[in-house]
C-alpha cells in the first residue's frame, strides 16, 4: 500500500509530527508490517498547489509501480495539487485506493475513487461537503485550530460522519487519529 502525504504550506515540522503519528499508528495496528510505503511530497510554498510536479514525485517513487495503488493524504492547500495528481495518475492507468482530504475547505473533491474529508470544525466539514464528499468523514468536536488537526490528530477528539445519511453511526466519536487508521485498515483489505 502506498500512502502519498500533500502536505500544505506550513512549517515542515508540522507534517514531521504528522508522519510520525502516522507509522506509529501503523506500527501499533492490525496493518502488516512493512506493508505502508509512505512517501511525502517534498515540495513547498505555491509548488504544493501544482498537480504536475506530485505527479512527476510519484513517477520518481514508484517507478515501474504504475499499477500499484496510492491513497492520497492530503492538507490544506496541498488538498489542491493532491486532487489533481489523483486525477493524472488514474489517467496514466494508475489506480487510486481512497483519497482524504484534511481541511480542504474550498476545495471541490469529485473523483471515481473513494473520497473522505476530516475537517478542523462542522462549519468547515458541512461547507466543505457542499464541494463534494464520499461517505465516512470526520469532524472535530470540540473544534480544534486548523494546525493541530494536522500536527497533533491523536489529540483531536470528533465524530465521525455517514454523509450520505446525516447520521453519526454508532460508534462516531473517535479521535482523528483513530478515524484514519479506520480507513488505512478499509483500504488494505481491499
Amino acid at each position: 500500500m502506498n500512502i502519498i502525504i500533500c502536505p500544505g504550506i506550513h512549517e515542515p515540522e508540522l507534517t514531521e509530527s504528522f508522519r510520525v503519528g502516522l507509522l506509529d499508528l501503523v506500527s501499533h495496528s492490525a496493518i502488516a508490517p512493512n506493508y505502508a510505503n509512505i512517501l511525502i511530497y517534498p515540495g513547498k510554498d505555491v509548488l504544493v498547489l501544482s498537480a504536475l510536479h506530485i505527479l512527476q514525485f510519484l513517477r520518481d517513487c514508484l517507478t515501474g509501480s504504475l499499477k500499484s495503488p496510492i491513497i492520497f493524504i492530503s492538507f490544506s492547500a496541498g488538498v489542491v495539487g493532491a486532487i489533481g495528481a489523483a486525477h493524472l495518475w488514474q489517467l496514466l492507468g494508475g489506480r487510486v485506493k481512497a483519497f482524504i482530504a484534511i481541511d480542504g475547505w474550498g476545495v471541490a473533491l469529485q473523483g471515481n475513487f473513494p473520497i473522505h474529508r476530516m475537517s478542523h470544525d462542522y462549519f468547515t466539514h458541512w461547507s466543505s461537503c457542499l464541494l463534494g464528499c464520499g461517505q465516512n468523514n470526520f469532524y472535530a468536536e470540540p473544534a480544534v485550530d486548523h494546525l493541530s488537526i494536522w500536527k497533533s490528530p491523536q489529540a483531536v477528539q470528533g465524530c465521525w460522519v455517514d454523509s450520505s445519511i446525516e447520521i453519526i453511526p454508532p460508534k462516531g466519536r473517535l479521535t482523528a487519529a483513530e478515524f484514519l487508521l479506520m480507513l488505512l485498515k478499509r483500504y488494505e483489505a481491499n
